[in-house]
């Protein structure tokens, strides 16, 4: 080995210091500045065993500072499974715990709108096939409108 603790090819020595402890410290560093209201939300609703370590910690932190958050969390989670498993009756009930969290704007929007949201939560109908046709049609006209909005040349009569 060449003099100065350099390897062959000028690279420096690596650092005896493990991967478990840089990311402590990578984490430790993360924590001392907020995140991003995105990415708070973004790790709230993500799945737990998707996160990584530095991600876990960060998650742990923001559950301590901000219980309202977590509150949040646990109503948006519930009202997803109320539309996945179509059960209306624990609507009135999820419309109270909601309209005392963080989430009342959405809360009160599905209030003004609940006789559509019973009706889409209850009835087997669905107008996803309708939409995937009109999307689909879009997709086919867009072209040719663009190709229409060209400016062609006028032959003289």
């Amino acid at each position: 080995m060449p003099s100065g603790g350099q390897r062959v090819g000028g690279a420096p020595p690596k650092s005896r210091e493990s991967r478990c402890r840089r990311e402590l410290r990578t984490s430790d560093h993360a924590l001392a500045r907020s995140p991003s209201a995105r990415t708070i939300a973004r790790l709230l609703t993500i799945g737990r065993d998707q996160l990584s370590k530095a991600e876990t910690v960060t998650v742990a932190a923001i559950e301590t500072g901000a219980p309202m958050l977590v509150e949040a969390r646990d109503v948006i989670a519930n009202f997803q499974t109320m539309i996945r498993t179509r059960l209306p009756g624990d609507l009135d009930p999820w419309l109270e715990r909601a309209c005392s969290s963080l989430v009342a704007s959405l809360a009160k929007g599905v209030a003004k709108d609940i006789r559509a949201i019973r009706a889409a939560i209850s009835l087997p109908w669905s107008n996803g096939e309708t939409e995937g046709q009109i999307t689909k049609l879009k997709l086919v006209k867009r072209p040719i409108n663009s190709f229409s909005r060209v400016c062609w040349p006028r032959s003289s009569p």
